[in-house]
């Protein structure tokens, strides 16, 4: 048998499965060796645009935004070198504020924005935690490229200089984060990420893993980006010990799509067909498996491999619950079953935050089983429609017991971090 590690919390938790089994991760690539180094340099040879140092020169205020914490970006360290650089062009602290892009999370509070940004620029620079349902914390900036009214955070609106930073991974329906998503749904009113995240869009076929081109959710997110004309992307890609691995600024235009490139070659894996009976999956650790909401990206990269009929078994920690605000946790225990979900959402006019990961999840659920190791109660678990396990071992032993032995399994130690697609299915 073979012991396989999965990320789990700020941990890990282990399994046995037999030795012919299909384990899938990233191609690991090493932490950059000098990233403040690294980040300066690709600030002041950008691609697409002017040095950040000749945009910021002369000009008044700076916005900041950052993604929050459910992206596992290193945000501290990016900072580090940014601020500073900021400084040196004549932006400090007076002229600099920081925004947490939380679109429709919770704001993050004082010792999760220390330990995101660093406790001396928590100490010396503003920040605000965006919150999409505080009207007046918003500006009407126009129209989406749907036609939605595009209702953004008032202080980046405002800013002379706008920056957004972010991660780009794997996106179970954008194709990738980071980009336009940074202010769209980052910095958006509820409302307009209610009506950006509609079923229709969400049942798109191009609103998949790893699809930019013709995706309407990237369409979407850069026609409010050119709306308000951000000045500078700063993108970056990291690796499982969270080091970054390739920095991407400029443009929009240019940073982003080059980074999308980068990342697929590294996360996007084939693998032979038949699809599998049995796929283990992970959300990557905490901060991606602090909720089932978040969880529920870890499921769809196992769901593109498992086949109809299948079992996908998940350690997820889920630290915070379901969460408890927002509205997944009530859409899926008050559902009878997923397609009686799926048929809910998809009624005309129908609109509830959150519908787009229960809309997700209830299509996975129509595919395959899901078992789910977390610290979720058991019974929370079961009236989501998914099954608990006590262990992660014991749930795999049983699992591989019902197929006795016959089972065709594949694991995703790094869950979302990996996007598996069957060979079969490209070209």
């Amino acid at each position: 048998m073979l012991e396989v590690d999965l990320a789990y919390g700020s941990g890990s938790v282990a399994a046995a499965v037999p030795d012919s089994t299909t384990v899938l991760t990233p191609r690991y690539v090493p932490t950059l060796t000098n990233e403040a180094g690294a980040i300066k340099e690709a600030l002041a040879h950008p691609r697409g645009t002017r040095p950040l140092a000749d945009i910021v020169r002369g000009r008044g205020s700076v916005a900041v935004v950052t993604p929050d914490i459910t992206r596992p970006l290193p945000t501290a360290r990016i900072l580090e070198a940014l601020l500073p650089y900021l400084e040196e062009a004549g932006a400090g602290p007076e002229r600099v504020t920081l925004i947490n892009g939380t679109g429709s999370h919770r704001g993050n509070s004082p010792d999760e924005l220390a330990a995101m940004y660093g406790r001396d620029v928590v100490r010396r620079y503003p920040i605000v935690n965006h919150d999409a349902a505080r009207s007046e914390s918003l500006t009407l900036v126009g129209k989406t490229q749907s036609g939605v009214d595009a209702w953004l955070n008032h202080d980046f609106v405002q800013a002379d200089v706008k920056i957004v930073l972010g991660l780009i991974e794997p996106h179970f329906f954008a194709g990738f984060s980071g980009g336009a998503k940074g202010i769209y749904p980052g910095l958006t009113g509820l409302a307009s990420i209610l009506a950006f995240h509609n079923a229709q869009q969400i049942d798109h076929p191009r609103s998949t893993w790893g699809v930019i081109e013709g995706n309407p959710h990237q369409i979407e997110c850069q026609s409010v980006w050119n709306l308000v004309h951000p000045d500078f992307l700063l993108n970056c890609t990291v690796n499982r010990d969270r080091g970054l691995t390739g920095i991407f600024a400029g443009s929009l235009e240019e940073a982003f799509p080059a980074g999308c490139a980068y990342c697929k070659d590294v996360a996007m894996t084939p693998v032979a067909p038949p699809e599998f009976d049995v796929v283990l999956t992970s959300n990557s650790g905490y901060p991606l498996d602090q909720n089932l909401y978040q969880t529920v990206k870890g499921l769809s990269a196992a769901a593109q491999i498992v086949r109809p009929g299948g079992t996908i078994v998940c350690a997820a920690e889920c630290r915070e619950g379901f969460p408890d605000h927002g509205e997944f946790h009530d859409l899926m225990l008050n559902a009878d079953s997923p397609q009686a979900l799926l048929e809910h959402i998809a009624q005309p006019g129908f609109q509830r935050a959150d519908q787009w990961e229960a809309q997700t999840l209830a299509k996975i659920l129509t595919r395959a089983e899901v078992w789910l190791y977390s610290t979720l109660p058991a019974r929370a678990v079961s009236e989501a429609m998914l099954t608990p396990i006590a262990s992660l071992a014991e749930g795999v032993a049983t699992v591989l017991d019902q197929y006795h032995g016959q089972a065709r399994i594949a694991v995703l130690p790094e869950g979302p971090m990996t996007i598996p697609y069957l060979s079969s299915r490209v070209g």
